[in-house]
């Protein structure tokens, strides 16, 4: 059976950080999509099950449809703060994440994982304040519980989750409304821009505040 497990690829530490502090903002998602020009954004279909926000360098995942796995390996790969992204084909009947994955990600720090595909046992994951994303959620689970089979199964290559191309190492941005991937190769670019975007936008609102028009707002700031 196919099986590839590649070592997790290192980011540097101050634009993880960078963007883990971004989500003190309103719309993060928002703002870092519109600052790669649209870019980046997941299906509107996956969406926040538990958990919260979620900024965090991507260990991928990619199983293959008709034989989905649970992704256990990515369990080990993956380090703290880290964001596993599932390539479950889109497959919405067959959960490939649940409680006690939840909980074994906790435990290594695991900041949440985004799943395209389904996932289950999300009043577990919410009690043990595990963050899951994904497009579907229902009960039945995939046959690695039954069989014992953990293959096929790739870790740490490129897949498609959600319509975008996520890589090794790419930043992954999730909140309320939506799921953003920043390319690893981009990142200190875009957060530096989403910085400077996020403050306009408090600068904007303090304006509104203040009384101001719309033409007002566009002339001081370009757009709303």
């Amino acid at each position: 059976m196919r099986r590839i497990i590649n070592a997790r690829t290192d980011v540097e530490p101050a634009i993880v950080r960078g963007f883990r502090e971004l989500l003190g903002v309103y719309s993060v998602s928002c703002v870092v999509t519109d600052v790669m020009e649209r870019a980046g954004v997941m299906h509107t279909a996956i969406k926040a099950r538990c958990g919260g926000k979620l900024a965090g360098p991507a260990v991928t995942v990619r199983l293959f449809p008709g034989d989905l796995v649970d992704p256990l390996e990515a369990l080990t790969v993956a380090a703290a703060g880290d964001v596993v992204v599932v390539d479950a084909a889109g497959e919405t009947e067959t959960s490939v994440w649940g409680g006690l994955m939840a909980g074994l990600g906790r435990r290594r720090g695991i900041a949440g994982a985004v799943v395209d595909g389904a996932v289950r046992d999300v009043d577990e994951a919410r009690d043990l304040g595990f963050t899951l994303y994904s497009r579907a959620v229902g009960p039945r689970a995939s046959h690695t519980a039954f069989s014992g089979r953990r293959e096929p199964i790739e870790v740490n290559v490129p897949i498609h989750c959600g319509g975008v191309v996520v890589s090794p190492g790419d930043i992954i941005v999730a909140d309320e409304i939506g799921v953003v991937v920043v390319p690893r190769a981009e990142a200190g670019a875009v957060l530096e821009r989403a910085r400077a975007q996020a403050d306009r936008e408090e600068a904007t609102r303090r304006r509104i505040g203040e009384g101001k028009g719309v033409e007002e707002l566009l002339a001081e700031f370009g757009r709303l």
